[in-house]
């Protein structure tokens, strides 16, 4: 009977949890409902457990605390990696009524003071840190003030506690020694990314007490992935800004002198560009950020210092000029497209070369054998034929729902349809004679140099220049090799050994090579004139154009394109005032649907996505007088 009170009890708790959560989403953020996930976390907070939600970037990990630290009686810390990001998050929760602070070295003392008497007079709810900062005695003696009640420690970018992760950052690990002196306060850990091992860093690095865990879906249906071999990377890189006109997007590079070269070449052209990257100084890389952000400047040409936790909404595409070292390193990039749900596209240019390049750095990596088992993952994802947001969201241990991947909107293996099979055994009996002759005890590079005849210290040393292999692969391409070499290997005809991947030839592939079998494989080279190979199919599909510039606008007749452009344009002077980017007023998705809707009072107002009842008394005359002038 006790069980069944207790029981019903924290069924009500939970309801009225849920109904003022449900009042504060939409009176406060604007938004009808919410995302997967997002109200068992604001729960689970809310009735004080730890909580570590993994959520992919773009899923609304800010509303699982910013709502709860509404309803908390004390003050919400978030820890948070960088100043920009805190200043976005800042700035949108002023614009939606909300008072928050942060305190970082970008605030004078004057600033800084009053932020403090803020937060002890009670009218602050959430007060945003870095990690380096959290620990200093100046923010401890705050943090301690007995007027001060800490109701929740809340962990962004979670992943750089641990070591497994891609970003791994050692002030992380001090978070645990707060979290001690505030043993009532709930903790919440958030990333956007988390393998198993990271996930498990995650929970004991910050010592949480028995969490519930949450795992969203990782797929982030609305990016369309692309994978194309590397040639004339600079017109492959135009064509697709191209295609995106007049729209944000973010270039990354392996390294710094790429990150320049490419800039130096795009502003020649005449785009709108800057670089980031750790060679420029904090003011200079500070400025280019906040140009970007603000949509003063278009493209950023950056390695991977830019952009954890850049809270740009309206970045529509993301390249890569160069491939990652890891899955998680591309997912977390990629993920920066695209945020606010509306089409996107992620073209990655992928060669041979950068396996070459990244491996050079092994030697200076803690783990060698852990960073060339992430870098496998990375160029099965790069050299798949089958469906790569599959893969992709199978390397994160989600296996994509039956007819959930519609194939128009997927990734470019799946527009193209199958691969057909192409004749390859000539070539590959080359390849594995190749490797037979060099006695099985090297990897796919160094096969490939030898067939096209290089005349490497390496090879030259030992003596492969004189064996009968040597130079007969000549009349097809490197990356053509390295396709083939993939191919064979899923195809079971070779196997890949040890940490340097030591190809050698399994029970098939000798059969094959002895009994001079036909081997046809599902296989598409870029010099096909050489094996005879069929052109790849190129999509005519409209949800496929969807990824090119201005799908919505497109459908624009002419006096709701000019009304489009004019609330754009308004939105962006209002910004410039308050020096916040445009996306702090509000949203693309908002401004597509004021446009579609054209609210005529403000209770129609409160309607549109985005639009809370603060937002809607702090702009809302402005919006209404811009449509109904148009609408006379």
């Amino acid at each position: 009977m006790a069980e069944a009170r207790y029981n019903e009890k924290t069924d009500k708790i939970m309801e009225e949890t849920k109904k003022k959560a449900e009042r504060l989403l939409k009176d406060i953020f604007g938004y009808d409902s919410f995302r997967p996930l997002q109200l068992d976390i604001i729960q689970s907070v809310i009735s004080g457990c730890d909580t570590l939600a993994i959520m992919p970037t773009g899923g609304g990990k800010s509303l699982c605390y910013q709502i709860p630290a509404l309803i908390f009686n004390g003050i919400t810390i978030v820890v948070s990696p960088l100043i920009s990001l805190m200043q976005d998050q800042v700035s949108s929760l002023q614009e939606n009524g909300v008072e928050a602070v942060f305190l970082n070295s970008s605030l004078t003392w004057e600033k800084y003071l009053a932020a403090v008497r803020q937060i002890k007079a009670g009218k602050i709810k959430l007060v945003y840190v870095s990690p380096e900062g959290l620990a200093t005695e100046r923010l401890q003696g705050i943090l301690h003030d007995s007027s001060i009640p800490v109701s929740c420690i809340t962990i962004d970018e979670a992943h750089c506690v641990s070591e497994w992760g891609h970003d791994f950052r050692p002030d992380y690990l001090e978070i645990a020694a707060i979290r001690r002196q505030f043993p009532e306060a709930v903790c919440l850990a958030l990333t956007a990314t988390a393998t198993i091992s990271v996930r498990q860093d995650i929970m004991q690095n910050l010592q949480m007490k028995n969490p519930k865990v949450f795992t969203a879906s990782f797929n982030r249906a609305n990016i369309f992935l692309e994978v194309k071999p590397k040639k004339n990377a600079l017109q492959q890189v135009t064509d697709c800004i191209r295609r995106h006109r007049d729209e944000s997007g973010i270039i990354y590079c392996f390294s710094r002198k790429h990150a320049d070269e490419l800039t130096a070449s795009l502003d020649r052209m005449g785009f709108s560009v800057l670089n980031y990257h750790a060679g420029l100084s904090d003011k200079v890389r500070a400025d280019h950020q906040d140009k970007f952000i603000k949509d003063k400047v278009r493209i950023m040409v950056a390695t991977v210092a830019f952009g954890m936790g850049i809270d740009k909404p309206n970045v529509r595409y993301v390249i890569h000029y160069d491939m990652p070292k890891s899955l998680e390193e591309y997912y977390q990039e990629i993920g920066r497209a695209g945020r606010d749900g509306l089409p996107s596209h992620a073209l990655l240019l992928y060669s041979a070369g950068d396996i070459h390049k990244i491996r050079f750095f092994f030697e200076d990596s803690a783990d060698p054998e852990k960073a060339e088992m992430l870098l496998k993952g990375m160029t099965q994802y790069a050299s798949t034929r089958k469906c790569r947001r599959q893969l992709l969201l199978g390397y994160f241990g989600e296996v994509l729902k039956e007819n959930s991947c519609a194939p128009e909107e997927c990734c470019d293996n799946c527009v193209c349809g199958p691969v057909p099979d192409l004749d390859v055994t000539i070539p590959a009996q080359k390849f594995m004679s190749c490797i037979i002759r060099t006695k099985q005890r090297f990897g796919a590079s160094y096969i490939i140099d030898v067939l096209l005849g290089s005349k490497q210290k390496r090879i030259l040393e030992n003596r492969h220049e004189t064996i009968s292999t040597w130079g007969i692969g000549a009349g097809i391409e490197k990356d053509d090799w390295f396709a083939l070499s993939e191919a064979l290997v899923e195809a079971g005809y070779i196997q890949k050994y040890g940490e340097y991947n030591v190809l050698v030839l399994t029970k098939d592939g000798q059969d094959a090579l002895v009994q001079r079998k036909t081997i046809k494989l599902p296989l598409l080279l870029h010099q096909s004139t050489v094996l005879n190979a069929p052109q790849q199919k190129k999509s005519s599909n409209p949800m496929f154009m969807l990824h090119k510039k201005g799908a919505f606008v497109k459908t624009l007749g002419e006096n709701d394109l000019a009304l489009y452009e004019e609330i754009k344009e308004w939105r962006k002077k209002n910004a410039d005032e308050q020096n916040v980017p445009p996306y702090v007023i509000f949203g693309d998705k908002t401004l597509e649907e004021l446009v579609e809707k054209k609210p005529q009072s403000e209770a129609e107002l409160l309607s549109i996505f985005g639009i809370g009842t603060a937002k809607a008394e702090k702009i809302g005359s402005q919006l209404l007088s811009i449509i109904s002038e148009r609408l006379e």
